[in-house]
């Protein structure tokens, strides 16, 4: 069924809006997948963040314009479907490879963070950058360390003492 041009710039409207807002951008070649493989994916794709669409490749290019993924535009051929990670960069990232690791049809042809494009194979990279809580907690870690530390190390001292005395001790009732 094909579009009316108020369909198409309502299209064109959301995806940008979702563009400018996004962290990073997968786009991968579906051909060969089902219907219920595709909902399969979007189903995965919601439950993490991510935005997922099938959308025409003309579409998406003037929907990318003057967003950090016009870096995209020349490389989109073919049948594609775009995921926006909303929520944290490797997001999108992590669904498609995951979906991917399964379904061998599905494969990564352009991948975005920041502006940049990025090769298709920099995907486990980006599938493995920590989620906001994961970067949360890793910082705390890192600051809690030196003062766990100097706490061991303090806590140390009287307990070395405690240790002498009883060896002390120990070997007057023994002699």
């Amino acid at each position: 069924m094909a579009l009316n041009l108020e369909q198409k710039k309502a299209i064109v409207a959301e995806v940008a809006e979702v563009a400018s807002g996004a962290y990073s951008a997968i786009a991968a070649e579906y051909r060969g997948l089902s219907v219920g493989e595709m909902t399969e994916l979007r189903a995965q794709a919601r439950s993490n963040g991510v935005y997922i669409r099938v959308i025409k490749n003309s579409l998406a290019r003037r929907a990318m314009e003057g967003t950090d993924f016009a870096c995209m535009a020349e490389g989109m051929t073919g049948p594609l479907v775009m995921a926006f990670s909303q929520e944290d960069p490797g997001a999108a990232a992590r669904v498609i490879k995951d979906f991917a690791k399964g379904h061998d049809k599905l494969v990564v042809r352009l991948v975005s963070v920041g502006g940049k494009l990025l090769a298709p194979s920099d995907i486990e990279a980006l599938a493995k950058m920590p989620t906001y809580e994961q970067a949360i907690s890793i910082l705390m870690g890192t600051m809690k360390a030196p003062i766990q530390k100097l706490a061991s190390t303090l806590n140390e001292v009287p307990g070395k003492l405690v240790r002498t005395i009883a060896a002390v001790r120990d070997a007057k009732e023994a002699a």
